[in-house]
């Protein structure tokens, strides 16, 4: 988790689907730190930058972009049951993310700013961040909030939770631990941390 040189600290924030990453960089938004969303910002690159477009779609051996902007279920269809697919895929968005972060964090000016992924050890994103804090929630709160939100089957999202890596593995290469459970407090919580330098 070493900085490659600028004095602003970077924050990683990560947790697994359903552990409300997005509410608690919101919330770090709210009181005024600079929060950088990394699967967004994948996603939008996926959808606009032309070379990264014909790639995947080489990547996938037919035309993901049947409307315009990325089919992204048939894309998740076959980079799920795909682990090459997924690697080069990933191989391909990831360091344009990374520069895409590393540039904007230089034209912060607060003392710290935030990068949010989802797969932040997996990715490689871990080693542009000097601390990391892993957001956790119990399962049956986390399958709720998915199945809510994004519409799926208890077994879609568990097959999405079994494909991750498990809390315990991240929490060991954590630097802190956010518990987002319903039944406690979050917000004293995250005002700990803006104190963070």
């Amino acid at each position: 988790m070493k900085n490659a040189g600028a004095q602003r600290m970077k924050l990683g924030i990560t947790g697994g689907i359903g552990s409300g990453k997005t509410s608690v960089c919101r919330v770090f938004g709210v009181l005024g730190i600079p929060v950088f969303s990394a699967d967004p910002e994948a996603q939008t690159i996926m959808n606009h930058d032309r070379s990264i477009m014909s790639e995947i779609n080489k990547i996938a051996g037919r035309d993901l972009y049947p409307g315009g902007s990325l089919d992204r279920e048939k894309l998740a269809s076959l980079i799920f049951n795909d682990p090459d697919m997924l690697s080069k895929v990933n191989s391909l968005v990831h360091p344009v993310v990374f520069q895409y972060f590393s540039d904007w964090a230089e034209q912060q000016t607060t003392p710290y700013v935030i990068m949010e992924a989802a797969i932040l050890f997996e990715s490689g994103a871990s080693n542009l961040v000097d601390r990391v804090a892993t957001v956790i929630a119990p399962v049956e709160e986390r399958i709720s909030r998915v199945i809510k939100r994004n519409k799926l089957s208890r077994e879609q999202v568990m097959e999405r939770i079994r494909n991750q890596m498990d809390d315990g593995s991240r929490i060991k290469m954590s630097d802190y631990v956010i518990n987002n459970s319903e039944n406690e407090m979050i917000i004293p919580v995250i005002l700990g941390y803006t104190k963070i330098s």
